[in-house]
């Protein structure tokens, strides 16, 4: 917000480019920065051309003392600069990619007249101008150098709340209910405030898993109206709800060629849904990559309420369904964001590490399994200065975390060309504290820190 307020304070004519995913709270913030302003709303919706405009120029009216004849998105942009010759006014246009039309000629030909309306006006006008929508694909192309408006917008792109700006939704000090009810949020705000409040289980029962409740059918809403042939997405979102998969694991699963599902892991992840992700200190070019959810609504409802559907729709017990199937198991979906939330916290706190995130590659020593895993590591270089394992369970962290961490996954890294010094650090995060073990351990070694996850919670920006 307050990026926002200083865009409004200062003399650039840029107009802004606010996007974001559906959900994210778009409305929110440009209405909140609309309060106590002089100010114009417009609303772009699917439907004809001639339809918009003509209530768009009724919407106008009232500003010009007389109906303008709006012909074409130009018309419509130099109106709107004109109105704001004489004071400044705040204009935004929502959804502005529903104006543009269908085709990729008809989008051309509206941009550039966008482009000659800024260019017209903007030297005689004092419009403070925001172009909003939720395509996002389309939103950021204008950005490119072969758009009509590369270079005349500011970017501005709207993304889910981090665990640290959502605290404000929550209620008292409970920081493990908070980041529980995050994890099923995704961040988005409007589920944030169906669930900030009241016992959990209830909330997650009422407000998601119920067929009668407001959030039963978002996810499948959210990406009918975003997606053509949804059932694929729907397949490889299934096969990510609880880890992340190579491409050819999630082919393999739904029954597809690997070059087939490129596209679709693609468009995933221009909506932000997914991403793509390489160990740390892998070669850009790798093939080590891996596609993980990173909305935790989806995840939720993907694992927890999609598949239960005909069974909740023929009379099931929602009460049950979360008593029984939700709640046993609700740690397990948590604790992937809580991995995040701690290689967030160990990037504030130890600024040496130039790069941090997760690492997994192929296990040595011939053991049982074929690859090692690690939820943080962070590097110089080729140099590992710290390593970290992050536990969300209901016993305290053993000691064998650490034994496993030194005699398997380090012999691991080396193994795949990162440089493990003595000097190196291990930090261990744990949601039920530590075993007698580990603590003497980190007493003994310098090396070895403990950070409850109450306490990293708390200090986590």
């Amino acid at each position: 917000m307050l990026e926002l307020e200083e865009w409004w304070k200062d003399n650039t004519a840029d107009p802004l480019n606010l996007f974001g995913r559906r959900r994210v709270g778009k409305s929110w913030l440009f209405r909140k920065l609309a309060h106590g302003k002089k100010a114009i709303i417009l609303v772009a919706e699917k439907t004809t051309p001639a339809q918009q405009l003509s209530k768009m120029a009724e919407q106008l009216e009232p500003f010009l003392g007389v109906r303008p004849a709006i012909r074409d998105v130009g018309d419509l942009f130099l109106i709107l600069y004109k109105i704001a010759e004489q004071e400044k006014i705040l204009i935004v246009v929502d959804e502005f990619p529903d104006l543009l039309g269908s085709s990729k000629v008809e989008i051309t030909k509206s941009l550039s007249a966008v482009q000659a309306a800024i260019e017209k006006g903007k030297d005689s006008s004092k419009i403070k101008l925001i172009l909003c929508g939720s395509a996002l694909a389309q939103m950021e192309s204008m950005q490119e150098l072969k758009s009509p408006l590369h270079g005349r917008l500011r970017r501005f792109e709207l993304s889910p709340l981090t665990f640290s700006e959502a605290r404000d939704f929550f209620q008292g000090d409970d920081v493990i209910d908070h980041l529980t009810r995050y994890s099923v949020s995704g961040g988005m705000p409007k589920y944030l405030a169906h669930l900030s409040s009241g016992d959990f289980a209830k909330a997650v029962c009422d407000k998601i898993v119920s067929p009668n409740s407001p959030l039963y059918n978002e996810v499948e809403s959210l990406l009918e109206s975003e997606l053509r042939d949804p059932a694929t997405y729907f397949a490889i979102l299934a096969e990510l709800t609880i880890r992340p998969k190579e491409t050819r694991e999630i082919a393999e699963a739904i029954g597809k060629e690997t070059k087939l599902i490129s596209e679709y892991l693609n468009t995933l992840q221009v909506l932000r849904i997914i991403r793509k992700k390489l160990p740390v200190g892998a070669d850009p070019k790798s093939r080590s990559n891996q596609w993980e959810c990173i909305d935790g609504f989806i995840r939720f409802c993907f694992r927890f309420v999609l598949p239960y559907k005909a069974h909740l729709e023929a009379g099931a017990d929602a009460r049950i369904h979360v008593s029984n199937h939700i709640m046993p198991v609700i740690a397990e979906h948590t604790s992937l964001e809580f991995e995040r939330v701690f290689r967030r916290w160990v990037s504030q706190n130890f600024p040496t590490a130039a790069h941090v995130g997760n690492w997994w590659g192929k296990a040595i020593h011939g053991l049982a399994h074929s690859t090692e895993e690690i939820d943080l590591i962070g590097i110089k270089g080729k140099k590992v200065i710290l390593l970290g394992e992050a536990k969300w369970q209901n016993e305290k962290l053993k000691v064998a975390v650490h034994s496993q961490l030194v005699t398997n996954k380090i012999p691991a890294l080396e193994a795949a060309g990162l440089l493990v010094p003595s000097s190196r650090v291990v930090i261990l995060a744990s949601r039920s504290g530590f075993t007698k073990e580990v603590l003497d351990l980190a007493n003994s070694d310098p090396l070895v820190q403990l950070i409850e996850a109450t306490d990293l919670l708390r200090g986590v920006v």
